[in-house]
């Protein structure tokens, strides 16, 4: 009897305290994503919009890939709604009335553009593709978290869904690209790439032929943006920028 009542004792003695080690970890477990969000407008922004992989390209063999986006543990996917496409939109031109009004997008330039990325799963093979730095391929490192740091010329589309991401920045090899899906049209799409560029004064050219994109130059830089329809209604978005 004796020997139960002491266990009992120690038992009593012992919950509280690990009350207060579980307490103690919640609370800082809680407070570390607080502070990095704090600290870090561009993080905070790829933190609080929705992410996704691409499950879809995980069957592929990248085996002899020069480099292949790594793209973490893969999500669903976001479904298209007309809600999601408005806010998309809606928050889109807010953000770009802010530096005054909208510029009309020019008609497409004749002849084609370059080749579609539609079919392409690398980060090297879509620099190539875009007329970007080769030399730069081997290098690249393929992270979302390039995502949060596009220039303000190629920023990601409100509420775009970032599928995949990779960059460089070593010496005169700077590269971004990424890859997102966004529930609001081609046209929204191209009005907002467009604008975000010519007020950073690129002199533009626009193509819808194989697909819809954009070419931008200015000085030392170049950016390059593909559109097309992507799965389930939404609208597929590549966009490239990089220095000469």
């Amino acid at each position: 009897m004796q020997s139960r009542v002491q266990s009992r004792l120690v038992y009593l003695a012992l919950v509280p305290i690990a009350a207060l080690s579980l307490s103690a970890c919640g609370e800082e477990h809680v407070d570390a994503p607080v502070k990095i969000v704090g600290q870090d407008p561009l993080l905070s922004r790829a933190l609080n919009d929705p992410l996704m992989v691409d499950p879809d390209l995980a069957w592929r063999n990248e085996a002899n890939a020069v480099i292949a986006f790594r793209d973490g543990h893969p999500l669903p996917p976001f479904g298209f709604s007309d809600d999601a496409a408005n806010r998309a939109i809606e928050a889109a031109r807010l953000e770009l009335l802010e530096n005054g009004q909208i510029p009309a997008v020019p008609s497409a330039t004749d002849g084609e553009g370059r080749a579609s990325l539609a079919a392409l799963t690398t980060a090297g093979e879509i620099v190539e593709a875009v007329g970007s730095r080769t030399d730069c391929i081997g290098d690249l490192d393929g992270d979302l978290q390039w995502s949060t740091a596009m220039p303000p010329t190629s920023a990601i589309m409100p509420h775009g869904m970032i599928q995949q991401a990779a960059g460089i920045d070593q010496g005169t090899c700077v590269i971004r690209v990424v890859r997102y899906l966004t529930p609001a049209g081609i046209d929204d799409v191209l009005e907002y790439h467009f604008t975000k560029a010519d007020r950073e004064r690129f002199r533009i050219e626009r193509f819808d032929v194989p697909e819809m994109q954009l070419r931008g130059e200015r000085r030392d830089q170049q950016i390059a943006v593909h559109m097309r329809a992507g799965p389930g209604g939404m609208t597929a978005v590549d966009v490239v920028h990089w220095r000469k």
